[in-house]
């Protein structure tokens, strides 16, 4: 490949998903090292005033100061962009910092948002906390009903935010139709892609406008840095999110867009792999008798949705331990406490398997109605399965609910 060959659109865009996780967006130095080189710095040199000058007024192309481009983290864009099927690609601090600038850049006082119900905790906490302090107003749906998404409607409605599938419930939201309606109304659609990643799911190909990410989870895949996304048209990067990252500063740092450029890399691996490892899990456990939400079993109430806009179905579900409330809590808790190969831990997305008990983790800060209106149970458990042999994580699993007693 010739130095300059992947930052060019015109050919990566012809390239296969697996070829862009690994080629898309490198730009070598003079040097021409295989590997992306890492630049650790937070500023640049000019040779002239006139040309720093040109820069800032947007007249010359280059880099100015780290907070607004960096060489690593304009390849980790490019790379991301392309593998979305994207115009322009902003990466984040965090995936949080990639929800939350894709909402605040564009938004103001007396907009109105609609927005799943089901989603990560720290989500329905902006639109909660945040976006109400600015006079930005939200209705929260039942994201899998689609008429009432038309239902929330309003005539100040700038903005759909959803995520699909859903964590933990693993909901999922008709891309196609909720697309379509926004687009007729002329309302921005932002989907949180991350359980999916552009590998098993890619929502522009169903007309979304906005696709945000956690690159914390699948993209980086082993649990080593913090990093958001944000893929859009490059009018409305451009236009909004830009000078809004631009100014307010959720950059992503080099070193942490260079470990998720690494983890892309083998991304189209590893999330059929997890993918297939899941199911595996998730029809055990079915068959042991518990509920299971998992979008690629037939008992998921959205099978067929599942099967229309994803290729695969990621490698988390939820389950549940029996009764409800305070025993079913304990019997959660037994589970996750028995356990001696998966780790017990919040994050997902990684090779190791992880599992968490999202009511006094991850959407503990939702309250217990919030929890009870987005369908997060007292007994719900949240499983990250990784590349671990799916029979040992049986066998692991097996073991613990005998011990709990499930």
């Amino acid at each position: 490949m010739k130095k300059t060959t992947g930052t060019d659109p015109a050919i990566t865009a012809k390239w296969r998903p697996a070829t862009q996780a690994v080629r898309a967006g490198t730009h070598r130095s003079e040097h021409g090292e295989t590997s992306e080189a890492l630049y650790l710095t937070s500023g640049f040199t000019f040779d002239s005033a006139q040309e720093v000058a040109a820069r800032f007024a947007g007249e010359a192309q280059g880099m100015q100061y780290s907070r607004f481009k960096n060489p690593t983290v304009e390849m980790l864009q490019s790379r991301i962009a392309a593998m979305e099927g994207a115009e322009a690609c902003l990466v984040q601090a965090s995936g949080m910092a990639a929800m939350t600038s894709s909402l605040l850049c564009m938004l103001s006082a007396g907009d109105h948002v609609v927005a799943g119900r089901a989603a990560f905790g720290s989500c329905r906490w902006i639109l909660d906390n945040v976006l109400n302090r600015f006079g930005i107003t939200h209705t929260a749906i039942d994201g899998t009903d689609n008429a009432a998404w038309e239902a929330a409607v309003q005539p100040n409605t700038k903005a759909f935010f959803f995520e699909t599938p859903a964590n933990p419930t693993m909901d999922l939201v008709d891309l196609e139709f909720v697309c379509g309606l926004a687009k007729s109304k002329g309302i921005t659609t932002i989907v949180d892609n991350a359980f999916a990643t552009p590998i098993l799911q890619r929502p522009m190909d169903f007309g979304a406008d906005v696709v945000a990410y956690s690159a914390t989870k699948l993209m980086d895949g082993q649990g080593r840095v913090m990093a958001g996304a944000v893929c859009a048209s490059r009018e409305w990067i451009e236009e909004k999110l830009s000078p809004f990252q631009r100014n307010t500063g959720p950059i992503c740092a080099p070193f942490n867009a260079w470990v998720v450029m690494k983890g892309l890399e083998t991304l189209p691996l590893r999330a059929p792999a997890q993918s297939a490892n899941a199911l595996q899990v998730a029809q055990f456990i079915e068959d042991r008798g518990l509920r299971v939400l998992h979008p690629w079993l037939p008992s998921h109430p959205q099978h067929e949705l599942a099967r229309r806009q994803m290729v695969a179905a990621g490698p988390i579900f939820a389950f549940f331990a029996p009764g409800s409330g305070d025993q079913a809590k304990e019997k959660a808790m037994a589970i996750c406490n028995a356990l001696e190969l998966v780790d017990i831990s919040n994050n997902i997305g990684d090779a190791k398997s992880l599992m968490c008990h999202p009511a006094t983790t991850t959407h503990h800060n939702m309250g217990a109605e919030g929890r009870a209106a987005a369908g997060i149970e007292d007994g719900m458990l949240r499983i990250n399965v990784g590349l671990e042999d799916p029979l040992d994580l049986i066998e692991d699993i097996g073991q613990a609910l005998d011990k709990a007693g499930v």
